[in-house]
């Protein structure tokens, strides 16, 4: 029986491990934290186990030697100290990457968390983990980054794990704290029988047991991991980058992948403004997978190109080339939805964060996904970053939520925030609009129209049923006395933007935007600045606390992109691709491509 390292009811434990053949500069850490938050937003706490970027443990190594002299074998434990320096820098790095899309990480070196060692301080053999203090890490956060290859000695102090050595991190990891599943990053989308980048033929594994992937993995997989694993019953996943699709190591026959051809997806990306630049620039780093159209922008002299990006001030030529995939990040409702609903008849998958078209059109633009045979994904209409749309998902299939309590719009958040600090209301709002937080017109943040759109969306998704934004009572951000909420603070309150919504008993919904104080120690009162935060009370009474950044152009971006990397998975791997994020009600069914 495995160790249980979370309660029982808690979120599923994934153990992703990123090593140097992922990580070969630092540009490389946003597309492992998309990978991170893919798993977040399905519900999972992670342990992310990373190496050092390629080349740099053996440039550290080179440097000792170089220094030590060669041969520097009775120096071996200050070598092991030497050569994991990379491996420290490294979760850093994660961890900053995640922080910037609004992932809650805690970073914690092999001494914090107790994870010690045996034998060879060049090539030890794990053996002790505090997994108290892994479990106290991860209750507050979403995500704890590791370094790999190293850990503690009783004798050496620092020591290393060998060549490989975080696979065996990862691994022990999993068995330790009894995670649901480990995933092993790699350069390629599995195991295969020949080396594929020699052999574009190479017959590529669904499964393997321990003793053939062993043989088979020689390069790829650190031994001693595969060992590892066979001796705890653990299955373990080799997958590449944003892949749903993996190589399975388990006690299974030996069976090879259907041969499945890669698909490149033609993307129309209307609106390039600060979540759409970062939308962008995430297509941009895959270029395997994405054909970029035109990019529809206001104005095109203002951008004088990209590269191979090309802009444009035309619908028309954003959408040529019959597109598979309409990302719109426009603003406005009504032109938005005329534009979506008519790519969606066409059969164009649409990805989008606009709230208002959503709220105001949710029955046409379903419908037309329906007729269409497309789909419609807006997890970052709701929360930005903050998978709140995601778990009232996983909810519904568990007897739903009762009641939603939120502070939902970021930049609200921002400027309470600015006004509890002493600033003049019309200086926080130049300051949000400086950071990309406000638009050039606040209104809808300030007079609480943003807030009563998701709350729509939220109602739909929580409830199955329809409410007009309209009708939802609003305070006005621009009614507050500054000094009050100044004053608040130094009385142990803190006012928040907070939205409500509740199905009674009767079946009846009741929602509302308010600006009122609650006790700083209140769970809603600790979101800072463009923060959100929610609080989801389950119809059996429990509650879960969701956190996120609603805000800013990397954690939208991060929630848009993860819709379209959705899209393509089912599309690319219908028969294996994981779960989408959005629910049946919200998102039709993929036709097989």
């Amino acid at each position: 029986m495995k160790p249980q390292l979370m309660k029982a009811g808690a979120a599923p434990l994934c153990v992703l491990k990123f090593g140097s053949s992922v990580l070969a500069s630092e540009a490389d850490y946003d597309a492992a934290a998309q990978e991170v938050f893919r798993h977040v937003r399905r519900g999972e706490k992670v342990i992310a186990v990373v190496s050092a970027l390629a080349g740099e443990t053996d440039a550290l190594l080179a440097q000792g030697e170089l220094v030590g002299g060669s041969g520097a074998t009775p120096h071996a434990a200050t070598m092991a100290r030497l050569a994991r320096v990379g491996e420290l820098r490294s979760a850093a790095l994660m961890g900053l990457a995640l922080g910037r899309i609004g992932v809650r990480t805690s970073v914690l070196d092999p001494h914090e968390i107790g994870l010690e060692a045996e034998g060879d301080p060049m090539d030890a053999n794990l053996c002790g983990l505090d997994k108290g203090a892994v479990a106290d890490a991860l209750c507050n956060h979403e995500v704890l980054a590791v370094p790999g290859f190293t850990a503690m000695h009783a004798r050496f102090g620092a020591v290393t794990l060998g060549r490989g050595g975080t696979d065996l991190t990862a691994v022990f990891f999993a068995a330790q704290c009894g995670a649901a599943r480990v995933r092993l990053i790699k350069d390629v989308d599995g195991v295969y029988a020949e080396d594929p980048a020699e052999n574009p033929a190479a017959d590529r594994y669904a499964e393997l047991d321990y003793d053939a992937a062993a043989h088979v993995s020689a390069g790829l997989i650190q031994p001693k991991a595969i060992a590892a694993a066979k001796a705890a019953g653990l299955v373990v996943e080799i997958a590449a980058m944003g892949s749903g699709d993996a190589t399975r190591i388990c006690n299974a026959p030996v069976r090879k992948a259907a041969a499945r051809p890669a698909r490149r997806l033609r993307v129309s990306l209307l609106g390039c403004g600060a979540v759409g630049a970062g939308v962008l620039a995430h297509l941009r780093s895959r270029p395997d997978l994405f054909e970029i159209n035109p990019v529809l922008v206001r104005n095109t002299a203002s951008r004088p190109g990209n590269g191979p990006v090309r802009f444009t001030d035309t619908l028309d030529a954003a959408l040529s080339g019959e597109p598979d995939l309409v990302v719109e990040l426009l603003g406005g409702a009504d032109l938005p939805a005329d534009i979506m609903a008519d790519a969606l008849h066409r059969g164009a998958h649409i990805v989008t964060a606009n709230k208002a078209a959503l709220a105001r059109h949710y029955d046409r633009l379903h419908a037309a996904a329906r007729d269409g045979g497309a789909r419609l994904s807006f997890s970052a209409a709701v929360g930005g970053g903050t998978p709140i749309l995601e778990t009232l998902d996983r909810l519904a299939a568990t007897g739903g939520a009762a009641r939603i309590e939120g502070v939902m719009n970021g930049t609200a958040n921002f400027l309470l925030d600015r006004l509890a600090a002493g600033d003049a209301f019309d200086r926080a709002v130049k300051e949000a609009q400086r950071l990309g937080f406000a638009e050039a017109d606040p209104a809808a943040d300030v007079e609480g129209h943003d807030a009563a759109d998701k709350l729509s969306l939220l109602i739909r998704a929580a409830f199955g049923k329809a409410f007009d934004p309209a009708g939802i009572p609003k305070d006005s951000l621009a009614d507050i006395d500054p000094s009050a909420v100044k004053s608040a603070r130094d009385e142990g309150m803190a006012f928040k933007q907070i939205g409500v919504c509740e199905l009674s008993d009767n079946g009846e919904v009741k929602a509302e935007v308010r600006v009122r104080a609650v006790p700083v120690a209140h769970p809603l009162a600790g979101a800072r600045n463009e923060e959100n935060r929610f609080i989801l009370v389950r119809a059996d009474g429990g509650e879960i606390t969701l956190f996120g950044k609603g805000a800013g152009r990397w954690p939208t971006a991060a929630a848009v992109f993860a819709d379209i990397m959705d899209i393509h998975r089912g599309l690319s791997e219908p028969d294996r691709a994981e779960p989408a994020s959005s629910a049946p009600s919200r998102a039709p069914a993929l036709l097989r491509a």
